[in-house]
């Protein structure tokens, strides 16, 4: 079960690694499959790939194992999913193109520091 606190730290995660433009949104009143969204930019593929290997590699360190991973980094879009909280890690193209924080706008978005 993943808490606000544990999707709040995955933010951070991203950010210390420098990841831009991450948004954290409770879409536990909206959705079935998940109840939060962890989203980041990346600029480049290395540092897609690179945020991806961070955010799996310090939540391992907890127990804590994504049930999937999708995408690769050549594709510009890698999806992390760990049950109740979906990582996605964007290339600038690809987050304008999905425009995932448009599609939820009805969840809450949570600050991170």
């Amino acid at each position: 079960m993943v808490n606000l606190d544990l999707a709040v730290k995955t933010g951070g995660i991203l950010s210390a690694k420098k990841g831009e433009d991450i948004r954290v949104i409770d879409i536990s009143e909206q959705s079935s499959f998940a109840d939060f969204f962890v989203n980041a930019t990346a600029l480049n593929e290395r540092q897609l790939s690179a945020l991806a290997d961070e955010v799996e590699g310090q939540l391992s360190k907890e127990g804590i194992l994504p049930k999937n991973v999708e995408g690769r980094p050549n594709s510009g879009w890698l999806l992390m999913d760990y049950g109740d909280m979906i990582v996605n890690v964007f290339l600038p193209q690809q987050r304008e193109m999905y425009q995932i924080e448009k599609i939820w706008s009805d969840g809450k978005f949570v600050e991170i520091e």
